[in-house]
């Protein structure tokens, strides 16, 4: 190589790394890819890069097809309840099992009153009736349920419009025609053992001990089988989680954790632009672009606005020492009066009597996700990382008009 040649060496050595990093970065915002992501061409150029890193670090499994990609993460903690897709309850987790059950026997299109007559079909098990679930479609609160499915799926990639809409479908005015992407379906479970699999004998009997076996992973049975397991739960809650604290966890993992994180938070942060900040009572491993998150603050909206000023005031009360925490319904009074001073820049319906209440509920659950406050029982106290907030004055900026 000559010397004129090194630097351009250097340069695209250095664009080949900085692809690297954004395609690593995609996989972990969205684990399914599909053609619609613009990143799937710069995932499936570094595959064989990326499926070695991930299986490495993490012991997560990356497949990559043609027309999509799946990285198959699965949680480090699965104790955690601040998970899951936005806006679903018990109940809308049950209505997708169903719709992707009723989608995997579906011909290669299908309507959404279709899919509908599909999931009243399989609404009717007796093990769901026992369970008190029921779906009958009669009302058009349960259309609009099966509409925020259809629509989840879209996102997903696993349909894709031909043509009408969903809303027509609510009204009883029309209907929706879409594509199933089957290639696409059969990668939405992450799972390591599929549910069906288990005989009826020895089924896990609870929700929390199905959680477990369709996460369970086998593990060597060593020394440095069960070290090397060790290493990757820990990768995924500093990759997956907002912070992770050391009195989260056990004994060992702690006492491994302190002795490790500063080389692994450094090969992760090298792989995904992250950046670690080590503090004495935990590791998190910060994106400074604000990327790859779930929950951003600050953020634009009233509820960001009453989140941020609600975890403003449980710092101030946390540095000066109030141990006790603060019980939820002084939450709710705090929000009350925060909008005595600050309602007129929220939207309208938080300014109604009694909006505080559902306010203060979504705000704490913010909070809750991003691991800044805990609740205990009917108690709210901050964590080590709330302290990092704080709000400045705020500066209001008058819009202007501009003919020309």
């Amino acid at each position: 190589m000559t010397e004129d040649s090194r630097p351009l060496a250097d340069v695209l050595s250095r664009a080949r790394e900085e692809e690297r990093i954004r395609a690593a970065r995609a996989l972990l915002l969205h684990p399914l890819m599909t053609m619609s992501d613009p990143e799937l061409a710069t995932v499936r150029r570094h595959a064989e890069v990326l499926r070695t890193w991930f299986a490495r670090e993490t012991g997560w499994v990356l497949q990559v097809e043609r027309d999509c990609a799946r990285l198959y993460k699965r949680p480090g903690d699965l104790r955690d309840e601040t998970r899951g897709a936005p806006g679903f309850n018990r109940r809308r987790y049950v209505l997708f099992c169903l719709a992707c059950a009723a989608l995997e026997r579906a011909d290669p299109q299908i309507t959404l009153k279709n899919l509908g007559e599909r999931l009243l079909e399989l609404a009717w098990d007796p093990d769901l009736a026992a369970r008190g679930f029921s779906f009958t479609l009669e009302g058009q609160a349960e259309r609009r349920e099966l509409v925020h499915i259809c629509r989840s799926l879209l996102s997903l990639g696993v349909l894709q419009r031909v043509a009408g809409d969903e809303e027509a479908y609510v009204q009883h005015t029309g209907d929706a025609l879409y594509d199933v992407q089957r290639r696409v379906l059969a990668m939405l479970l992450a799972a390591a053992r599929g549910p069906s699999t288990y005989p009826p004998e020895a089924a896990p009997a609870d929700t929390e001990a199905r959680v477990a076996a369709l996460a369970e992973e086998f593990v060597p049975d060593s020394t440095e089988g069960r070290r090397t397991a060790l290493r990757h739960q820990l990768a995924r809650r500093l990759l997956d989680d907002p912070v992770t604290y050391c009195d989260e966890l056990h004994d060992f993992s702690r006492d491994y954790f302190l002795n490790q994180r500063g080389a692994m938070s450094a090969r992760l942060c090298e792989a995904t632009g992250l950046k670690a900040e080590q503090r004495s009572e935990g590791t998190a491993l910060v994106d400074p672009d604000g990327e790859l998150t779930d929950e951003a603050l600050p953020a634009e909206g009233t509820l960001h606005h009453v989140t941020l000023l609600l975890a403003q005031h449980l710092a101030e009360r946390a540095r000066a020492g109030a141990e006790q925490g603060m019980a939820a319904s002084e939450v709710a009074v705090f929000v009350r009066e925060a909008c005595d001073k600050y309602g007129r820049y929220w939207r309208k319906s938080a300014r109604e009597p009694g909006a505080e209440a559902e306010l203060a509920s979504d705000a704490l659950a913010r909070l809750v996700a991003l691991k800044l406050v805990y609740r205990q029982g009917n108690v709210v106290r901050a964590r080590p990382a709330l302290l990092r907030y704080a709000v400045g004055a705020a500066q209001v900026v008058q819009s202007t008009l501009s003919l020309s």
